[in-house]
């Protein structure tokens, strides 16, 4: 049995005041509750991704924490019923209208047991043929499918990389996978926004992390392609963008960087202009998550503002011997620069402001 520690909170009358709130004594940090008459004390870190329970709120005598809703009852600290998890819980005492904490634990914390995600495994390049995945982030109507021009130059490049430079290839069409938008756990707190992915941790049905494992682990170069929609990228295209804040954000809370000595390249097409803002905000995105680009990153093709006749676009890029061609020449430089990459295995583990990989 542990000598117990008392320290002093305040007076008992003023904490009744709240509900749940924050304490933070000796450097430890507390739940403190009050329903019904009654104080409770747990831990006051969640033992999931270390949210601070007492910032959260109480349903039916559960603590629930702001960041990603784990639930300890808040005088035991167990977890729901079937869940075997249990934060420690503290032992409380009134005297003279003052309410005192006993910093050593009346319990200790119990770690619910599950397999590790396959996510977390060591990042580290497979032996193999050059590996190249393409992102399609054409939205269309699955049952009845449209001519994408964008993915049909993907597509065109893809099969030149099989072909001519024997390499592995893998189309990933964005609108075939069903996955949730962000939902903003970065707006909480830094930490609170995870890797993997909170949603890939908890959601089974998510398949984004198809996405995650092309990018972090298994391609060398990846090529996306998307049409401009009123002067940006697809809506799939940022739907997807936002959950990689889960990559970048690794390097902000972990130093940690889990796209290395990866290329990528960009096809842009569509009905209407601005291709340079399109391409630079891709760049930009996929610069910051740590990838490496080709000389000359994109091919792209508008015929303008103007241009409403899109069937007439799309006969054009049928046409195209030219975009057909650039398609290739685009693999032709992110295959060398990948090649380049593996065969002189570089550190590429600083990140930005001088983090380092592990």
């Amino acid at each position: 049995m542990n000598e117990k520690k008392w320290a002093k909170i305040g007076r008992a009358a003023d904490l009744s005041k709240k509900e749940l709130q924050q304490i933070k004594i000796e450097g430890k940090r507390i739940a403190l509750s009050y329903r019904e008459g009654r104080f409770g004390a747990i831990s006051g870190t969640c033992l999931h991704a270390g949210g601070p329970l007492g910032d959260g709120t109480i349903h039916n005598d559960y603590v629930v924490c702001p960041w990603h809703s784990w639930q300890f009852h808040r005088i035991t600290g167990e977890a729901r019923p079937g869940i075997p998890a249990a934060v420690p819980q503290h032992e409380l005492k009134e005297e003279n209208g003052d309410l005192y904490v006993n910093l050593n634990t009346l319990t200790q914390a119990k770690h619910a047991p599950h397999p590790r995600h396959p996510l977390t495994r060591e990042i580290k390049r497979e032996s193999g043929p050059l590996r190249i995945a393409g992102i399609s982030a054409t939205v269309m109507n699955k049952e009845y499918p449209r001519y994408s021009t964008s993915e049909a130059l993907l597509q065109e490049s893809l099969d030149y990389a099989a072909s001519e430079h024997h390499a592995e290839t893998k189309l990933i069409r964005l609108n075939d996978l069903k996955f949730r938008s962000c939902e903003g756990y970065y707006s909480k707190s830094a930490h609170a926004c995870t890797w993997p992915c909170t949603i890939t941790q908890f959601d089974s049905s998510d398949e984004l992390t198809e996405v995650y494992e092309a990018f972090v682990f298994w391609a060398d170069a990846v090529i996306i392609a998307t049409p401009i929609r009123w002067g940006s990228a697809s809506s799939l295209y940022y739907k997807m963008v936002e959950r990689m804040n889960a990559v970048q954000n690794q390097m902000v809370i972990a130093d940690r960087v889990l796209i290395r000595n990866k290329v990528v390249s960009f096809i842009v097409t569509g009905g209407q202009d601005n291709i340079q803002a399109v391409a630079g905000q891709m760049m930009t995105f996929f610069g910051e998550l740590g990838f490496t680009f080709p000389q000359f990153p994109f091919i792209a093709h508008s015929r303008g503002w103007h241009a409403e006749d899109m069937e007439n676009n799309v006969s054009y890029v049928q046409k195209s011997k030219e975009l057909r061609e650039g398609a290739r020449a685009l693999i032709d430089r992110s295959v060398a620069l990948a090649a380049d990459l593996i065969a002189n295995e570089p550190l590429c583990k600083i990140a930005r402001g001088g983090r380092k990989a592990r």
